[in-house]
Parts: structure tokens; C-alpha cells; sequence
């Protein structure tokens, strides 16, 4: 783990921070798997009180605290700029799989939707936690052979730059759905339905690769109140943050 976990825990390694009184969360991604998610566990937890969705579709979902926005043109956000204000957390799942994408469109995705977004927010927002979706295997020196893991890395790199009061750059593996959350992108729906009776089994035995979309979105919700053990969280501090 990044960091010393039982002493951030504990409140006694200097790390802890209790958010006090109900937190504002603006949300990228919410219809995505992870993203659908990080949506559920936000409208459970009490402490959130609004959730701002961004996105190029609805998520088809109706809550008193859910408001949501539809943006087209993730380069820009300045016809939105007034709306995204006065928020306390920005969990951001928005991502694609790299797979048969050439690494100029893949980037145009992952790292400049990402960074105009985020760039707006920590001008509009500086007290702001920002939590960024990345993966397992990301490469922050991106100088290596593979195209996802160097623009991913950019990607963090590039966040971790930006004057936000905390980021944090989780880096999940292998991503079990719950609570009938289905992936938008065909090839992981069909290895979900291929291996979903073995998932919990896998997770049993190799909880280093293996979480869920539920531990996302409570993890993200617990650094935001909380902060956390490091800057970049790999799938088992992931876990971990959820069982303290």
C-alpha cells in the first residue's frame, strides 16, 4: 500500500482529514460500469448531498439528489462554467478501452477530455478532491511500450500538476459489477457474462487483482472525507480503504 495505512486509519500519521457537515460531488462517467457505481454508493451515503452527472447521455435515473447535466463537447466546458461551482469532491470514471484505437483518438479521450474538465474544476473549485479513474499497470514514466498504459500515465501525471487540494489516482485490475450494473462496452460484457459465476471465487483468491464497483465508489467517498494513504491507490489499497 502507498503510505502507512494503520496509522492513517487511526488518525495518528497526520493524514486525516473528516470532512464535517454534507458534501457536494460532481460525477463523470456515471454511465459507465464504474461510474454506475460510484453513482449507486453516492445516493446511498447520507453525507452526499448533491450529485452533479455530467455526461453525453442520462444515466435513466431519477433521485432527489441527483441533478444531471448533458455536455456534448467534453473539450470545452465553458458553456457549463457556472455550473460547476461549490463542489467538495469530482469523481471522474469517464474512460474507453484502448483496444483497435489508434493512440492520437485514445488519447483525445483519455487525456484531453480528462485535463478540460479537470482544469476548469481546480480553477472554479480549489478546495476540491479530485479522483481520477486510471488502472493496474499505468505508466507514470510514460515512455513504455504500451499506448494505453503511456497516455493513462500522462493522464495522472498531468492531474497530480493541477492545484486541487488532494488527487488521487485509483488504479483498479479486475472490476467485478454489482447490483445489476452491466459495462456499456461489449467485449468486457461478454467476458462478464463468460466468467461471472467464477468472479467471487477469483476474488477470494486473489483479492491483489480483483475488486468491485461498490469498493470503488466507497472508497472514493471514504478518501474524500477522510483523505487517503498516498496519491496513487492500486487495487488493494482500493480494498483496503473499504474495510476500515
Amino acid at each position: 500500500m502507498n503510505g502507512r495505512p494503520a496509522e492513517w486509519a487511526r488518525g495518528d500519521g497526520g493524514n486525516l482529514e473528516i470532512a464535517v457537515g454534507a458534501m457536494n460531488v460532481v460525477l463523470f462517467g456515471a454511465t459507465g460500469m464504474v461510474g454506475q457505481g460510484v453513482l449507486r454508493e453516492c445516493l446511498v451515503d447520507p453525507d452526499v448531498q448533491q450529485v452533479l452527472s455530467i455526461g453525453r447521455s442520462g444515466t435513466g435515473q431519477q433521485h432527489p439528489r441527483l441533478r444531471e447535466l448533458i455536455h456534448r463537447d467534453f473539450l470545452d466546458f465553458s458553456a457549463i462554467e457556472r455550473e460547476l461551482s461549490g463542489f467538495d469532491a469530482c469523481f471522474f470514471c469517464l474512460g474507453v478501452s484502448s483496444a483497435g484505437m489508434k493512440e492520437a483518438d485514445y488519447r483525445r479521450v483519455t487525456y484531453d477530455f480528462t485535463m478540460a474538465a479537470a482544469g476548469m474544476l481546480a480553477r472554479l473549485n480549489p478546495n476540491m478532491t479530485f479522483v481520477y479513474v486510471s488502472g493496474m499497470g499505468t505508466d507514470r514514466s510514460e515512455q513504455g511500450r504500451s499506448m494505453w498504459a503511456r497516455v493513462k500515465g500522462k493522464t495522472e501525471n498531468a492531474l497530480l500538476r493541477l492545484p486541487f487540494k488532494r488527487a488521487y489516482m485509483f488504479r483498479p485490475a479486475v472490476i467485478v459489477p454489482l447490483n445489476g450494473i452491466r459495462s456499456k462496452t461489449r467485449i468486457y460484457r461478454l467476458f462478464y457474462t463468460a466468467a461471472g459465476p467464477l468472479l467471487p471465487l477469483l476474488k477470494a483468491a486473489f483479492p491483489k487483482y480483483v475488486t468491485t464497483t461498490s469498493q470503488i465508489g466507497l472508497a472514493m467517498l471514504r478518501i474524500a472525507k477522510r483523505g487517503g494513504p498516498g496519491v496513487v491507490l492500486e487495487n488493494t489499497d482500493i480494498n483496503a480503504i473499504t474495510e476500515l
